[in-house]
């Protein structure tokens, strides 16, 4: 393998990659978003400087099933993030995720720096209720429900879309060889070429178990604000680092 044959490769291993060169397509990708106020000082530790904390200590615990996803296939992720801030502009941070798929799982860590682990997180509808559950080393961690379609937001779907184009951050880490830290940066990017076929807001329940590797339960709910349902297509493009720590 020369030289230009491995700068060529788009991931590791190089004899049969894990995920090919992005942008990255996601067709009638489904969504279970539950928002809710929590501890003011575990939020705190969650979530890195410089980024300040909603007023009301909010943050979202989330269910995603994505039946067609370019380059990565057909999985279910599951996880919990922030409603934030940075430098005064509103932004949504990634606090931990679990999914059930490889390429996704190293793609996340490796371009965007995802916090992604594997999990069995499912999304489906039970009757009239959206049911989301995830499993972690074969214990349920996590179920959230929201009411089935009970109010539609058809006449607000371009302040959804919006909603959607806004900042969202991750904080990447990577080591070196040696151990140390190598990359320790945050990571901006935004949706784009976003489509939303439906949304619906409703009211929701959030059930979070403690568990040593699956720490969803470490931001505890203290009060749902309510719960929405989307399914939409965008396109994930290559971020962009906006505070290196190791500068």
């Amino acid at each position: 393998m020369t030289r230009d044959e491995i700068l060529h490769v788009p991931s590791m291993p190089a004899f049969s990659p894990s995920y090919p060169r992005g942008p990255y397509r996601f067709l009638r990708r489904e969504y279970l978003i539950i928002t809710y106020e929590t501890d003011a000082e575990a939020l705190r530790r969650a979530l890195p400087e410089p980024l300040e904390p909603h007023p009301e200590n909010l943050v979202y615990y989330e269910w995603m099933k994505m039946p067609d996803s370019s380059g990565f296939g057909d999985y279910e992720e599951s996880g919990s993030g922030a409603i934030a801030t940075y430098n005064g502009e509103p932004c949504n941070f990634s606090i931990q995720m679990y999914l059930d798929d490889e390429p996704p799982i190293t793609a996340g860590r490796e371009i965007w720096g995802f916090p992604k682990k594997w999990g069995v997180p499912r999304l489906k509808v039970t009757k009239d209720t959206l049911t989301g559950t995830l499993h972690y080393d074969e214990e349920r961690v996590a179920m959230g429900t929201m009411t089935y379609k009970h109010k539609s937001l058809e006449n607000e779907l371009d302040t959804v879309k919006a909603g959607l184009g806004r900042l969202n951050v991750n904080l990447k880490l990577l080591p070196d060889v040696t151990g140390a830290p190598k990359v320790a940066q945050l990571v901006g990017y935004r949706l784009e070429d976003i489509t939303v076929h439906g949304a619906w807001d409703g009211e929701a329940r959030l059930d979070l178990i403690p568990h040593v590797n699956c720490r969803v339960a470490d931001l505890p709910v203290k009060r749902i604000v309510g719960g929405r349902h989307m399914l939409v297509d965008f396109t994930l493009p290559y971020g962009q680092v906006l505070h290196d720590y190791l500068a």
